[in-house]
């Protein structure tokens, strides 16, 4: 072959190599780039943002595996790579975002440039007021949209400068920060290809540096990876979020039923939603009420609706009663339901999605198509605040309709417990007071056969267990209240929230937890409307009114802290789960979440074990090795000397004899001495008739490779511990080690 021919087929050669380099990069880069962009959908809402945020990443890309093709030096190619990948990605987000203005739609103007400012300002307002998922919005579009542009170029360089454990940091925080910030569910998936991709960036890495071995143990390679995915998984589960499949997701499914038993006994509660409220304390929040019940079953209430817009209907209290107004603002975190928690009794929801409806005899809302999940919506109701006389002079409603007959010992303990009341209203309150101090709050109560229920033989047994939890005190209750003739019905909803110790301007913040999930009894008063009582042991506070006539004096509930129309909602002693995480709201209504250094920490440790994995693997390995040498294995000490070689990216030969090697070892400095101990131990292990040598070599062994650590770089020797290449290269035969 001539030396033109030679040239010619060279340069192919090259140009092949190039090219197929440049592709693998790119789509390392891309890959990345669409790792890193993947948790985010579980805090953006679906929409546009997605669609021109991966244009973005596959256009860099690909405008890199073009560039790359151009038959330059490294350097000069980098930097036309770079300049290219700039020019494209703008000319990219003016088309996907701002085409207005723009010549020819492509290329920027000043105007653009104008534009882009303003919409900058809207999307990084919109993440420090809005609480995940937020809105797709023309701001945040931009925001996420430029903000990847500039990560996917900084990973294609990364990748293509094979500076792997710079691009996988990189790529695990920018992935990691919206489960870090918003709490989202820990999304394991995405932590498994995370450590997929780490093994590609490192085999990428290793195949293209001329400097390295040529031939891989795939079994090597498969056992870090199989390690890799591994951690990912067992650390993962553990973080102090829900562990979901996916992003962000519901945990709990709430029904408007009184089958809450298993509910309260979960053994992990969760917290579900958070509100902040003007009000002096937070409201209990309804779900559902139940009216009818058929002598068994308290069934939900199936009453006309209409559209939230159009209110909640009249007034049930007249106008001698007084009122305050008062706003909560609320975020549903974990649950799941058709129904939308609401304090009672509202007058007017904001935010809310348009399918929800109204239900203006009860008051609360409901949908046949949405899910409370993820909404954030405020809520404008009234506090209802007669005082003692007038609720005492009023009798509760006298044309409710008939309820069913309730057995002879329900009715005799009601007639008992009331005989000394003169009005309706003492008669509940009595009632309240004897449940609350004569029975005791337990989820341990016997639930064989109906006595988890509120039907008339369930009650009948929680009266003479004198113990049970919400639902068989709201159950008795009503019914004692319905063989008096009075118009009952039974509320699901949440207890009020924990107060945390955040605020926004004048409104306190509050967390509720699945655990607060709860069953409670209302009675309607003429002029008043519904009144909610507590009769739970141990659990809110009781209902009480205080006097017109003498400031101070309550009711006969002397534990009633305020006059109220509601069960006093200051945080409750029952029994619920001690947390010290806390939520704090955003300027506009909208809940955000405190950052609490736990699940930070722990997040950051699963990232460092899968990127630290090869690095611990590589160490264990060296110790045992050195631990052999010290017993004088003459092969083993040379294999470890071989192996921190290509850790160093020190060029190596398995050509060369021991001697060959040793002399190139000191060559760069290594000491003389140490090395003459190892290449005279490899030779008498290897060409002597008794291999019989108990020589100590791993101080020789340790002298050599400290002295070759010390002739690289500072980044070499950086590289050599987190990046060890020698695990991705075959171990050298016998043969090659003495080959000559």
């Amino acid at each position: 072959m001539s030396h033109v021919e030679r040239r010619g087929t060279a340069w192919i050669a090259e140009r092949e190599e190039r090219r197929s380099g440049a592709l693998v990069t790119g789509a390392l880069a891309a890959s990345a780039g669409f790792v890193a962009l993947w948790p985010y959908t579980s805090v953006i809402s679906p929409g546009q943002w997605s669609f021109v945020s991966i244009a973005v990443i596959i256009v860099i890309a690909a405008t890199g595996v073009i560039v790359r093709q151009l038959r330059t030096g490294r350097m000069a190619r980098s930097l036309w790579t770079l300049l290219a990948q700039l020019i494209t990605a703008i000319c990219a987000l003016t088309v996907l975002l701002l085409p207005q203005g723009a010549f020819l739609g492509l290329i920027p103007t000043s105007a653009t440039f104008n534009a882009l400012g303003p919409l900058m300002a809207d999307g990084l307002t919109q993440v420090q007021n809005s609480v995940a998922p937020l809105n797709d919005t023309l701001g945040l579009r931009t925001l996420i949209a430029l903000g990847f542009a500039v990560v996917t170029i900084l990973l294609d360089h990364l990748v293509a400068q094979r500076l792997t454990l710079l691009a996988v940091v990189f790529v695990a925080t920018i992935g990691a920060l919206p489960m870090i910030i918003s709490f989202g569910d820990a999304n394991i998936p995405w932590f498994v290809v995370l450590a997929v991709l780490t093994l590609f960036l490192l085999r990428h890495s290793i195949r293209h540096d001329p400097r390295t071995p040529r031939r891989t143990s795939s079994t090597l390679v498969i056992g870090v990876g199989a390690a890799a995915i591994v951690t990912a998984l067992v650390i993962t589960p553990i973080l102090p979020v829900s562990a979901t499949w996916v992003g962000a997701g519901t945990s709990l499914t709430v029904n408007p039923s009184l089958r809450l038993g298993d509910d309260l006994r979960r053994p992990t509660p969760s917290e579900v939603i958070t509100l902040a409220t003007n009000a002096p304390s937070a409201p209990y929040l309804r779900i559902a009420t139940l009216s009818q019940f058929d002598g068994r079953v308290w069934s939900p209430d199936e009453t006309p609706a209409q559209a939230l817009i159009d209110g909640f209907g009249e007034a049930e209290w007249s106008d001698a009663i007084d009122t305050v107004e008062q706003r909560t603002s609320i975020r549903i975190n974990g649950i799941s339901s058709s129904w939308l928690p609401v304090p009672y009794p509202a007058t007017k929801i904001v935010g809310a999605s348009s399918s929800w409806t109204a239900m203006p005899l009860n008051r609360t809302v409901t949908s046949k198509t949405e899910n409370a999940a993820g909404e954030d919506y405020t809520v404008t109701s009234i506090a209802v605040q007669p005082t003692l006389e007038q609720i005492r002079a009023v009798d509760v409603v006298a044309d409710a309709p008939p309820a069913e007959p309730v057995s002879d010992v329900i009715a005799a303990t009601a007639a008992e417990v009331t005989a000394d009341a003169e009005t309706d209203y003492d008669r509940l309150i009595a009632m309240q007071n004897w449940f609350r101090s004569e029975f005791s709050y337990s989820l341990d109560a016997p639930v064989e056969g109906d006595f988890d229920g509120t039907g008339s033989d369930a009650v009948e047994a929680f009266l003479d267990a004198q113990s049970g939890y919400c639902i068989h005190f709201a159950g008795a209750f009503a019914l004692m209240a319905q063989s008096l003739d009075m118009p009952v019905r039974i509320v699901v909803g949440y207890l009020p929230g924990r107060l945390t110790e955040d605020k926004r301007g004048d409104e306190s913040i509050y967390v509720v937890s699945s655990d607060q999930l709860h069953a409670w009894p209302e009675v309607r008063f003429d002029d008043i409307g519904w009144v909610p009582f507590e009769p739970t042991a141990s659990l809110g506070v009781p209902t009480g009114f205080l006097s017109s006539l003498t400031p101070g004096d309550t009711s006969s509930d002397p534990t009633a802290p305020a006059p109220t129309a509601a069960p006093t909602t200051a945080p409750t002693n029952g029994p619920e789960l001690d947390r010290d995480q806390s939520d704090t709201a955003s300027s506009d209504g909208e809940a955000l979440r405190q950052l609490d250094p736990a699940p930070v920490m722990l997040v950051t440790l699963g990232v460092l074990i899968v990127i630290l994995l090869p690095a611990v693997i590589r160490w264990a390995l060296r110790a045992t090795r050195r631990a052999r040498a010290r017993r004088g294995k003459a092969l083993v000490a040379w294999r470890e000397l071989r192996d921190t070689l290509v850790d160093l990216r020190v060029p190596v030969s398995d050509a060369d004899t021991p001697r060959m090697r040793g002399a190139e070892l000191m060559d760069r400095g290594a000491d003389a001495a140490a090395v003459q101990v190892l290449v005279g131990a490899v030779e008498r292990a290897s060409y002597a008739r008794t291999s019989e040598d108990s020589t100590d070599l791993s101080r020789a062994l340790g002298r050599v490779s400290a002295d070759l650590r010390r002739s690289v770089s500072g980044s070499a020797r950086v590289t050599a511990v987190f990046i060890p290449r020698s695990l991705f290269a075959a171990s050298p035969s016998r043969e090659s080690v003495l080959s000559s």
